[in-house]
């Protein structure tokens, strides 16, 4: 005689019609549930069996809606959202030198920091992002407000040989980015890693004791690398090496390096990132919008290289959707290898939610739906027109607009998002700042 078994306890039993797990790759499961205590999801199974064997203080069923891992937004200036459309159609060392680093000079500070990086996180989080990677100034005040907003991130400490706003030298942003680490050493959600900003910006010196420092705490290192030709023609020119040598020759490459954009490479600098362990992450759209040049993502991928995805700041990319990058991501290397096959839809899911988790090293906590890793899910409303007809979710995911789409988000089980409603953000505060802002910065700015 069969003994019959209780229900289980369960904080949440979320259903709905279609669900992709990423793990394993390209599945797509029909009326599903996942299954979430304190936090962590216990199991993925049919909808009436979750149902059957477990019993939950909560059951939530979406009948339209795909569910899927949060994307994770590997590279970012979260606060950069205040300077969204500044200075456009111009090449990267103008951008930055005739108009980004001016008005960060002079209007650069811990509010600023504090009102970009709330924007940031509202957009990340309507579109999709559960996980953030930033590097910026004041590092602690974003950490302030991501922690506030119940948001996952990686806050790199920005490291460069000259005085800005928030240090007077690299020292001291070692001091200071230190510190932090020590600050919130254990906090489930948060995570320090050095972000020495560029092999232009960083000195030899300054490399070294970043590798003596990050080896100490075993913490990531997240720098922009080989984002330009000039960069890396400068390079050659001032110290004999490309740049990823020069990292390679500081013991600075290795599978907690995180290098950003990586648009030029030859077959000596993959035998560098593939022997190393590093990882690339790729910012599709603002790299064609700066005309730094194009990542060959399959190229890295069959060279075994880990590639995630990353909005760039939206100064240069102008949002943060990651759903719109990894279409961009998908589109631009079929372009490039004239293979239509290159990069299909399931492959560019994951480089924006197992990729990203892999390179911040969080691949055992978030990127997939699978029992045991953190509950880091979102649901896809699936009704629209532009949704419908639906032959492929991963079509409609990877190809239309998914990211205006995102219904509800939970990260660690808690919701931020409901219906499209904020739960842990005042939207109407944080819109007023975001205007006021545009207000100051534009009275300055104008020519």
């Amino acid at each position: 005689m069969a003994i019959h078994q209780p229900p289980q306890p369960a904080d949440l039993v979320l259903s709905a019609a279609w669900v992709v797990p990423v793990v394993p790759g390209g599945a797509v499961y029909q009326n599903c549930a996942c299954v979430i205590r304190h936090g962590r999801i216990l199991a993925l199974l049919p909808r009436a069996e979750a149902e059957r064997r477990y019993q939950a203080a909560e059951t939530l069923h979406l009948p339209d809606h795909l569910l899927m891992p949060g994307l994770v937004n590997a590279h970012g200036h979260a606060a950069m959202t205040l300077l969204r459309g500044l200075a456009d159609d111009l090449p990267l060392q103008p951008w930055l030198e005739d108009h980004i680093w001016p008005t960060e000079s002079r209007w650069l500070g811990a509010d600023f920091v504090a009102d970009g990086t709330r924007l940031a996180i509202a957009e990340m989080i309507a579109s999709g992002t559960t996980c953030f990677a930033d590097m910026y100034f004041y590092p602690a005040t974003v950490a302030a407000v991501a922690r506030h907003c119940g948001i996952r991130a990686q806050i790199a400490f920005p490291i460069l040989d000259f005085a800005t706003p928030w240090a007077a030298t690299a020292e001291e942003c070692l001091h200071q980015g230190l510190a932090l680490h020590d600050e919130i050493r254990g906090d489930p959600l948060l995570r320090i890693a050095f972000g020495p900003h560029a092999p232009y910006t960083v000195g030899d010196d300054t490399f070294a004791r970043i590798a003596v420092y990050a080896g100490e705490v075993d913490a990531a290192i997240h720098i922009h690398l080989h984002e330009t030709a000039q960069e890396v023609a400068d390079s050659l020119a001032t110290h004999g090496e490309r740049p990823i040598a020069r990292l390679h020759r500081h013991g600075l490459l290795g599978p907690a390096t995180q290098c950003v954009h990586f648009t030029q490479f030859v077959d000596g600098d993959l035998d560098l990132l593939a022997t190393t362990g590093a990882r690339v992450v790729h910012c599709p759209r603002s790299n064609l919008k700066l005309a730094s040049g194009y990542c060959d993502v399959a190229r890295l991928r069959a060279a075994g290289i880990p590639v995630a995805l990353g909005s760039d700041g939206a100064a240069s990319s102008n949002d943060l959707d990651l759903f719109t990058e990894l279409r961009f991501a998908a589109l631009l290397a079929k372009g490039l290898g004239g293979d239509a096959t290159r990069l299909p839809a399931a492959v560019a899911i994951e480089m924006a939610t197992l990729g990203g988790a892999i390179a911040l090293g969080l691949d055992s906590e978030i990127g997939s739906l699978e029992p045991g890793k953190a509950a880091d899910l979102i649901a896809v409303e699936l009704t629209d027109p532009g949704a419908l007809p639906l032959y492929n979710p991963l079509s409609q995911l990877a190809y239309t607009g998914s990211g205006s789409r995102v219904s509800h988000v939970w990260v660690q089980g808690r919701p931020l998002l409901r219906e499209h409603r904020f739960l842990t953000l005042d939207f109407a505060a944080v819109t007023a700042s975001a205007r006021d802002w545009q207000t100051r910065i534009a009275a300055t700015s104008a020519p």
